[in-house]
């Protein structure tokens, strides 16, 4: 039996199709090292994104698949993560301390989208990523309550900001700044600008995502925003609705319009749990989120219920992830956060000569 060679192992590495974003490991440099002793190998893979939860089993489908092949009889397999900087829109600036913003949009108020802007910065953090939540809703802040964060934030030299923190995320939001019952009558352009001072003045530390709340619709502020802040990609939140989808679909042509590259949709309120029997139903519709994600090539990165627990933890301050990290609520959002970030890394790398831009997570 002639031996194993390295050229042998990549073929049957490139075999291999990570689940997230459909790319084979041979694509890129997923495949960080090949070594051959023998009749035994040790590979090291690198993921371009978050995978805590996931890698371990990753790393054994590997592992049986190498040891599978009659020439191989041991496999070492590790499997790490990577967090490159990604490519934004033309001429605008990264953030210092941010290698990476992720817009959390919707056509429309009323689908779900802070929620599932908070629990999506909670899941990409428990899958081991360094991670920030801008609240960019300046008429509705909302993520303070819903991180359970109170008081000010500090400003060491009266410009720059000191963003907040709970539940492993930095967090800033226009909610610290005034109070809960204080109404922002202010007209577009007061809010474009005071959201960029927000974003720029903050100092945010080291972060791989800095996930964007952003306000709902897709006027002049979200335009604006879009044209200022530097976004590797954008999620859209929607609900199976027919309204919902038609205002969803304008929100993904804005993001494309600004070559701003949209990572997939999020359908929220799929379906309905009850509370006593358990019994699951469609009562916005059904497959929205799939035709929409068909129809404009765009992945469906996952679906989620409408349920009594997801509404209550997060006005208590805890929201789902955190509150119950083992439930079936909280890994739906972890495998949403890992295709999210996944399909990201898909995406171009930023070009940052001379400027480290990765960060390996192997914890």
């Amino acid at each position: 039996m002639p031996p194993i060679t390295e050229a042998r192992v990549r073929e049957l590495l490139a075999g291999v199709v990570d689940p997230h974003n459909s790319a084979s490991l041979g694509e890129g440099s997923t495949i960080r090292a090949v070594g051959v002793d023998g009749d035994k190998v040790a590979v090291e893979i690198a993921l371009g994104y978050p995978a805590r939860g996931w890698r371990d089993g990753f790393a054994v489908r590997i592992k049986a698949l190498l040891e599978a092949d009659p020439e191989i009889a041991q496999a070492t397999v590790s499997v790490t993560s990577r967090i490159a900087t990604h490519a934004v829109q033309d001429k605008l600036t990264p953030l210092p301390g941010v290698k990476n913003i992720i817009a959390v949009a919707s056509g429309k108020g009323g689908v779900g989208k802070s929620t599932v802007a908070v629990n999506l910065a909670l899941a990409l953090a428990a899958e081991g990523a360094s991670v920030g939540v801008l609240d960019a809703d300046i008429y509705g802040p909302s993520q303070p309550r819903m991180l359970g964060i109170e008081g000010r934030p500090e400003s060491p030299d009266g410009k720059s900001i000191i963003p907040m923190a709970n539940h492993g995320v930095q967090v800033m939001s226009i909610g610290f700044l005034v109070g809960e019952d204080t109404p922002m009558v202010w007209r577009g352009p007061m809010v474009t600008q005071a959201l960029t001072q927000l974003l720029h003045s903050t100092r945010w530390h080291d972060l791989d995502y800095l996930v964007v709340d952003m306000p709902p619709g897709t006027g002049d502020i979200q335009l604006t925003l879009t044209q200022r802040v530097p976004v590797a990609g954008a999620v859209i939140v929607t609900t199976p609705q027919d309204i919902a989808l038609l205002d969803a679909q304008k929100g993904l042509k804005a993001f494309e319009k600004v070559q701003v590259p949209v990572l997939g949709i999020i359908e929220n309120m799929a379906t309905h749990v009850c509370s006593n029997c358990g019994h699951e139903e469609h009562v916005f519709g059904e497959g929205g989120g799939a035709l929409m994600a068909e129809r404009y090539g765009v992945p469906l990165l996952g679906s989620l219920p409408l349920d009594i627990r997801i509404r209550e933890q997060a006005d208590s301050g805890n929201p789902t992830v955190s509150a119950m990290p083992e439930s079936d609520l909280a890994l739906r959002y972890r495998e949403i956060a890992r295709k999210a970030a996944a399909m990201l890394a898909l995406q171009a790398e930023r070009d940052m000569t001379g400027v480290p831009n990765i960060r390996v997570v192997n914890d």
